[in-house]
C-alpha cells in the first residue's frame, strides 16, 4: 500500500491547522470506515458534557478503539470529518491538541471540519468520522 500526503502549492499550507488536503491511496488493501465517534461511553453515558476538549479527547480514543478493532493504527487513517456543535475558531486548537494527545506524533490526515446545528444526542458536542486503509 502506498499512501501519499500531498501539499499541493496550489492551496494553502494545511499542516499548521494539522490537516493535509490531499490523500491517495494505491493498492489493493482494506480500506476502513469508522462511523461516526462521540464521547459516548460502551455503557451509553456521554463523558465531558459541557466540555469540548474533553469530548474531542474521547471521541478521538474512540476512533482508535474502533480503528484497532478493525486492525488499523491512527497511521492508516487518510480522511477525518470532524461535526462540532456551536463551532467557534477556538475550537481548531481545541481538537488539534486533543488530537495530537490521543494519538500522538503523526502525519494528519486530509480533514473536514463542520459546524454543525446539533448531533445525535443534545450534550453530545462532537462526532468524528475517520476512513482508513490497512495492509
Amino acid at each position: 500500500m502506498k499512501v501519499e500526503h500531498l501539499a499541493p502549492d496550489t492551496l494553502f499550507d494545511s499542516q499548521p491547522f494539522e490537516f493535509t488536503q490531499v490523500v491517495t491511496v494505491e493498492g489493493g488493501r482494506k480500506t476502513i470506515y469508522c462511523a461516526g465517534q462521540t464521547a459516548m461511553g460502551k455503557d451509553l453515558a456521554v463523558v465531558g458534557v459541557g466540555d469540548m476538549a474533553r469530548q474531542a479527547e474521547e471521541a478521538y480514543r474512540n476512533v482508535l478503539l474502533a480503528l484497532a478493532a478493525a486492525g488499523a493504527t491512527p497511521a492508516q487513517v487518510v480522511f477525518l470529518r470532524n461535526y462540532v456543535v456551536g463551532y467557534n475558531p477556538s475550537h481548531i486548537e481545541v481538537l488539534n491538541q486533543a488530537r495530537r494527545k490521543a494519538w500522538g506524533p503523526h502525519q494528519p490526515p486530509a480533514a473536514t471540519l463542520l459546524g454543525v446545528a446539533a448531533l445525535a444526542l443534545p450534550d453530545i458536542l462532537i462526532e468524528v468520522e475517520a476512513v482508513a486503509v490497512a495492509d
